[in-house]
């Protein structure tokens, strides 16, 4: 398909024919859904949710889409990595609610026992080291990406990955 046919599919596409839109689908729908696929960490069935709520941006704001600015690809590769981005964040935001109430449901037991072994999640985070807990709250508590951890904390962004995996790795020995 050359460009002057991709031109026309998205004006059509831009005058509401879904017939024009659906070959845009075929078209690029599985270049996006493998870039998808690698940022969802390669779970198929959130790929394939994102991907269609990609497809209902992009028919809800191709109006919006002005070639000059750049490729028809590189605007749906946008909203694609967008969307996955996003439920990534939304997934990461509702473990992170279900910790915390499993770390307060812990913290109760500990607090309401003299039982030495109960210890939550919240006292083990405490005995990281500083850097350590910064690291793990930056992340898991407020949804930060690694590379926005080193661009805040200005440091590289291979320490960020190297002192995450280490806090990690402490609290998994502290938990068996």
């Amino acid at each position: 398909m050359d460009s002057g046919e991709i031109d026309r599919l998205i004006q059509n596409t831009q005058r509401g024919d879904k017939f024009a839109f659906a070959t845009l689908y075929d078209r690029f729908s599985p270049a996006l859904y493998g870039v998808i696929l690698k940022i969802v960490r390669q779970d198929i069935h959130i790929a394939e949710d994102c991907l269609q709520d990609s497809f209902v941006k992009i028919w809800k704001h191709i109006s919006s889409f002005e070639p000059q600015k750049g490729s028809i690809f590189t605007w749906m590769l946008t909203i694609a990595r967008n969307t996955a981005l996003d439920k990534l964040s939304s997934l990461k935001a509702k473990q992170i609610q279900s910790m915390d109430s499993t770390v307060g449901i812990e913290e109760k037991n500990y607090h309401s026992t003299t039982n030495t072994d109960t210890i939550g999640i919240v006292d083990m985070l405490k005995r990281l080291d500083p850097e350590y807990q910064q690291l793990i709250q930056m992340a898991y508590y407020q949804g930060m990406s690694q590379s926005e951890i080193a661009d805040q904390l200005q440091i590289p962004l291979g320490t960020v990955k190297t002192k995450t995996r280490a806090a990690m790795q402490v609290l998994r020995n502290k938990m068996k």
